[in-house]
Order: C-alpha cells, then structure tokens, then sequence
C-alpha cells in the first residue's frame, strides 16, 4: 500500500534576530511512518515543529501538507494550578465535543481509564502524560506531533510510553513526528532518525540494541529490548552556537 506524504517541507531556514535557528532543513512524514526529531536543547528541534504545524511561517522553504490533514498535538508538558476543579474527563471534553463513550475508548486505549473522573491537578506526571496523548488522539489525526512525550516519567514508564505509541500508530496508521533531547534512547519503532542541530547533522534508521549492558542496567533486560539506540557520526564540528567550526575529511 502506497504511503501517503502528509507533510513534506524543503529548504526550511529559520532566524530569530541574528541567530540562525534553521538553516535548509528537509522534513518529510508519510502515513504510517515514525520521523524522531533528536538534538541539544537550542537546537531547533520545536521551531521547526511549530513551523509544521503551522503556528511559525519560515523564513525561507517550502512546506506541503496533505490536504484537511487533521493533526494531534501533544505539549511537551502542562501546567495544571492543582486547585483548578477539572477533571480528565471534562478536560478532553474541552478539547473536541465527544461523546462519553468515545472518550472512555480513547482513555482505554491509553490505559487510563480508571483516571477519567479523578481532578487533573492531582495525578502524577506520567498520568497527565497520557491525558496529553488522549487528548492529541481525541482530534481522530492522521497526523500525532509528539513533543518530548516521556518528559518527566520515570524510566520503566518511558519504555512503556514508547511502546505504547508504537501500538497507536500501528492501530490507526497514523504518522508520527516526535521530538527527543536525548542522542541515544529513541523508540524502536522509529522509522526515520533526524539530528538536528540548526541543520541536519545526519539521518537514518535506527539500529535496534542488542544485548548491551549500559541500557540492561537502566532498563532490565525486557525493557532494552524495546528501545533503540541511534548509532552516527557526524563529519563536522560544532562551536556552542552550533555553527560548523571544524569539518573532517575522509
């Protein structure tokens, strides 16, 4: 089955001042397809999502969207004042006019369907992760824009987090643009690994991890195996501004 293009963007050059955030950046996402967006912080990874989701217009580059694509968006995180009488429930509520039995499908499919009438404000931060995923899934996308979505969650919940993800875009066959700060510890089920450091420094696939002790140490064994390390190099420098000082021939 041919994989539809639901965002291809060329070229991206994006600058703030006389900072350089973006420079030629190419991005492409088909259904069905998990691109992670790896790098530093500063590094330009949430610009350019902002600019693939619209909410920034680039400098420079062109960005094509499948047409009425319909986007899931989950925040890397959310300040929730825990005095605000909220529940999940009415939160996704707010999000997209649902019935109550399609929210309970979607709290299901994430597993948390035991939070829907506990007050937002009082669960825990890997919970609240989840109600962001629920809500970005609540938008029915073809589309799910993940920004750091482990942020704050425990180790054994990341990998539960990851593998989950995977199980959503394997059920509804939806593409998946995420962001991670981390260089090494990408979901195996990314198709497409992007370093991005105000340019793309490289990409590729990444390479499943094979029985390597540093990551059985953090993860166990069961754990390990459902995280990918993304193995590269790159043939240039960087000074803390990020602008190639050094490039290595050979």
């Amino acid at each position: 089955m041919e994989q539809v293009n639901l965002i291809n963007a060329t070229g991206i050059c994006m600058q703030f001042g006389d900072r350089q955030v973006l420079q030629n950046v190419d991005l492409r996402v088909r259904q069905g397809q998990v691109v992670t967006l790896i790098g530093p912080n500063g590094a330009g990874k949430t610009t350019m999502v902002r600019i693939v989701l619209g909410l920034l217009k680039q400098q420079a580059g062109t960005i094509t969207r499948a047409p009425a694509l319909r986007v899931g968006y989950m925040p890397q995180k959310l300040h929730v004042d825990p005095t605000m009488p909220i529940t999940v429930k009415r939160f996704l509520q707010l999000a997209r006019h649902s019935e109550a039995a399609s929210i309970q499908g979607i709290l299901d499919e994430v597993r948390i369907s035991h939070l829907m009438n506990q007050q937002l404000g009082a669960i825990s931060g890997g919970e609240l992760q989840r109600v962001l995923l629920a809500r970005a899934l609540s938008q029915s996308p073809q589309l799910l824009v993940l920004d750091e979505p482990a942020q704050g969650v425990d180790v054994a919940g990341q990998a539960e987090l990851y593998q989950l993800i995977g199980e959503i875009r394997d059920r509804h066959h939806c593409g998946v643009l995420m962001i991670s700060h981390d260089l090494h510890l990408v979901m195996a089920t990314t198709d497409e690994v992007i370093c991005l450091n105000h340019h793309i420094c490289c990409q590729g696939k990444p390479e499943h991890v094979s029985i390597d002790p540093s990551y059985l140490a953090l993860f166990g064994r069961k754990e390990a195996k459902s995280l990918a390390i993304y193995t590269h190099h790159h043939n240039h420098k960087h000074d803390i501004a990020g602008e190639i000082v050094e490039k290595n021939h050979g």
